[in-house]
């Protein structure tokens, strides 16, 4: 039995993630050329991240909901946030305005 609970415990500390702030852009950068170069589509599932390599496979959650989206720009340019989601992610998870995510690098 005690061989169980430390297993629990051990895989409970593996699973624990920091929780990070997240916000959305769309309309007003629509069409505009992001930080990498390409054009921003706020329908397509991308985010800007301050420090992750353009081109980064990022999965972000919020509450139940997860979304995997590539980095093609830099921001949020806010402090105390994370990443700023294409509005159509941000939908895709159910984040109105600035929800409180778990992010985990991919690729």
């Amino acid at each position: 039995m005690k061989y169980f609970f430390a297993v629990l415990a051990l895989g409970l500390m593996t699973i624990t993630t920091q929780a990070d702030v997240a916000s959305w852009y769309g309309p007003g950068f629509h069409g505009k050329k992001t930080a990498s170069g390409e054009r921003f589509n706020r329908h397509s599932f991308t985010a800007a991240h301050r420090s992750l390599p353009f081109g980064s496979i990022v999965r972000v959650c919020h509450r139940s909901r997860c979304v995997t989206v590539r980095i093609n720009d830099r921001g949020p340019f806010v402090k105390g946030r994370s990443i700023d989601l294409s509005e159509a992610a941000a939908k895709a998870i159910g984040c109105k305005g600035i929800c409180s995510v778990t992010i985990r690098r991919i690729k």
